[in-house]
């Protein structure tokens, strides 16, 4: 069974999810920086709880984007929809069951070669996906140039260059999610 069939129950294709919530839904390696995306989009510190019969923590809170309201979840680290791990079953679980308006994958821009098969799987399985090119303060001081009008035609989704930790890139973000609520 591909990727899109598992997800056709929340998502008819990149751009329109058929849920009546809006949800925001961070996923990613671990260490790239979702907590502090996930901080700057509420305005809060984390607020952990475990998943309901599991001992994975997994993040809530809400974010409020040009007047719109929408849940926020910061997903436990994981490298791809083929779950491994406990982690990983219950990301890909959160992103089954939760039907998140759109989904934000964070990855660390200087390792961007191996973060994008995981961002591929998402946009195969039909998710609306916004790809987020978090530290790329590090990326830059490295001397690593990404092109992001390029990636983004290649992709066929919106690319977002941040600084989470200094906010830099967050209003251009934060008007990006609102296209998809």
């Amino acid at each position: 069974m591909g990727f899109k069939n598992l997800f056709r129950r929340c998502h008819k294709d990149n751009s329109e999810s058929i849920c009546l919530d809006k949800k925001i839904a961070l996923v990613g390696n671990p260490n790239v920086g979702k907590s502090v995306i996930f901080n700057n989009l509420t305005g809060m510190y984390v607020t952990v709880s475990n998943y309901p019969g599991t001992t994975v923590e997994i993040s809530k809170g809400v974010a409020k984007l040009d007047g719109k309201m929408a849940e926020v979840i910061d997903t436990p680290g994981m490298y791809s929809l083929i779950p491994i791990t406990e982690e990983e079953r219950i990301g890909r679980s959160i992103l089954l069951n939760e039907c998140p308006s759109v989904i934000l994958h964070i990855v660390d821009a200087k390792n961007l070669d191996r973060m994008l098969s995981f961002t591929i799987q998402l946009i195969e399985a039909g998710l609306p996906v916004i790809l987020v090119l978090n530290m790329m303060d590090e990326t830059e001081r490295m001397g690593l140039n990404i092109d992001i009008k390029k990636l983004e035609d290649k992709l066929g989704i919106p690319v977002i260059p941040t600084v989470g930790i200094s906010k830099k890139g967050m209003e251009t973000l934060r008007n990006k999610i609102t296209e998809f609520l």
